[in-house]
């Protein structure tokens, strides 16, 4: 299957954020886009020019998407390759999709020359952790998050 990747314009917000959506409820049933992802979501993307949003393209079909980008590192001159998201359409998954968009991404942060390249993988998904352990990455850290309580 021939995988390319074609820039996100921003003619295609309401295409995306359905997208995204899909992508977020998969990772949580409970996700429900609140006022400020509907608002400022696709935007912060698209104002960012260190960020590269990608439709994913399988065999001339859009197949889903990838976000990835580079950050300045916090306490040192660097930059850190970021993967933040990477959503394939169940139609084309378990076909190789997910890992051509990977590889093309990960190439592209290369040539910026990054110290490293991270991404997380949510608790729980086996096929995600299996993808990126096959492509190099290794587990370094676990994160903790503590959840704003409502009073």
């Amino acid at each position: 299957m021939m995988v390319k990747m074609s820039a996100i314009a921003k003619a295609d917000r309401k295409a995306f954020l359905g997208m995204a959506e899909q992508h977020f409820r998969g990772l949580n049933p409970l996700f429900v886009p609140q006022a400020d992802w509907k608002k400022g979501y696709f935007e912060k993307i698209q104002a960012n020019p260190c960020m590269f949003a990608r439709w994913i393209i399988a065999d001339s079909e859009r197949a889903g998407f990838i976000l990835y980008g580079l950050e300045e590192h916090r306490f040192l001159p660097r930059l850190t390759g970021m993967i933040y998201e990477l959503f394939v359409l169940p139609p084309f998954r378990r076909r190789g999709v997910a890992r051509s968009a990977a590889i093309l991404a990960i190439e592209e942060l290369q040539a910026h020359a990054p110290s490293k390249i991270q991404l997380e993988v949510m608790e729980g998904n086996e096929r995600a952790f299996a993808l990126w352990q096959s492509l190099g990455f290794e587990k370094v850290s676990e994160r903790l998050v503590m959840k704003r309580t409502e009073s």
